[in-house]
């Protein structure tokens, strides 16, 4: 597949956009797009979840097909990768409307392969489709300090940057169609492995009788730290497990790396060990939770309920 072009890509003006997926992540992502001042038309599954955006002026689509109709750009932020396929190559889906110099980004984390479907497909109609998914969790969308992996057609990346500012602070370019998810991957084993050492550093503080904000306050300064002992621990310890991210997401991108991993002929026991942990904190009924509900899973091997 041809991932660059000769000589500069723009983007019109005045630029249409168009955004699939209100979710936890996407409906403040949308609220960027708006007070930049950008014209915005969404679709979801539940027009409810739209309706303060429409209150902002955004315009609402019946089906992700007219979204695309209307638009120059159109992104995407949906749950699974058979959500993506479906909105990309199902009936009424925006692939169908792709035109020349049509732009689709797809910040939802999903397959590689998929990604490299959809940008072969776009360039046979002389559009482009850029895989983005992000990093940052709710708060990095609230705050527009996403990190933002891009694969795609560098001239349009680059056209697209002072758009995808509007959402993250970092954004880089990873190469052609598919590296921006297999950067995310990267970020998602690192992830796991984080996440299971701030749960299990919560459960033996609290074992051992340790303060734990007094403990957090040391080791955030050491060695340790990291984003989310910044971010996520003090929710811990508030019994607050509202979802960034949930639980649910993040087991298919674990099962996406698995599935990839073993493809390339690797071995991730880590993740392997993380991924069943999870599977056993969704089988307790809370894959709807954030991320940081592993440290129920893991309450529950010990018998200990961690308290302030």
């Amino acid at each position: 597949m041809n991932t660059e072009i000769s000589g500069s890509f723009e983007l019109p003006s005045p630029l249409r956009i168009g955004w699939i997926g209100t979710g936890v992540m996407g409906a403040p992502m949308c609220e960027h797009i708006l007070r930049h001042g950008y014209d915005l038309t969404v679709f979801t599954r539940s027009r409810e979840k739209a309706k303060s955006l429409l209150d902002q002026g955004a315009h609402w689509a019946d089906y992700p097909g007219e979204v695309a109709s209307h638009c120059d750009v159109v992104f995407t932020i949906v749950g699974f990768p058979n959500d993506v396929q479906e909105v990309y190559f199902g009936k009424d889906g925006l692939l169908a409307q792709a035109r020349d110099k049509h732009v689709f980004i797809d910040m939802t984390t999903s397959r590689p392969t998929l990604a490299r479907e959809i940008a072969a497909y776009a360039e046979t109609k002389g559009a482009y489709g850029i895989d983005a998914p992000v990093s940052g969790g709710d708060i990095g969308a609230k705050n527009a300090t996403l990190s933002i992996m891009v694969g795609g057609n560098g001239s349009t990346v680059d056209a697209l940057r002072p758009l995808l500012s509007a959402l993250g602070t970092s954004i880089v370019h990873q190469g052609g169609p598919g590296n921006g998810q297999h950067t995310k991957l990267c970020n998602q084993i690192t992830i796991a492995g984080t996440m299971i050492g701030v749960c299990e550093s919560l459960l033996y503080g609290y074992q051992a009788g340790l303060d734990l904000n007094t403990m957090l306050s040391s080791i955030q300064g050491g060695a340790a730290a990291c984003w989310t002992l910044d971010n996520l621990a003090p929710r811990m310890l508030n019994r607050n497990f509202d979802p960034g991210f949930y639980v649910d997401h993040f087991i298919k991108d674990m099962e996406i790396t698995l599935e990839e991993s073993k493809r390339m002929g690797i071995q991730l026991p880590g993740l392997s060990l993380v991924h069943q942990l999870y599977r056993a904190v969704q089988a307790h009924g809370f894959g709807q939770l954030g991320t940081h509900a592993l440290l129920l899973g893991l309450e529950h091997l010990s018998d200990v309920q961690v308290k302030t």
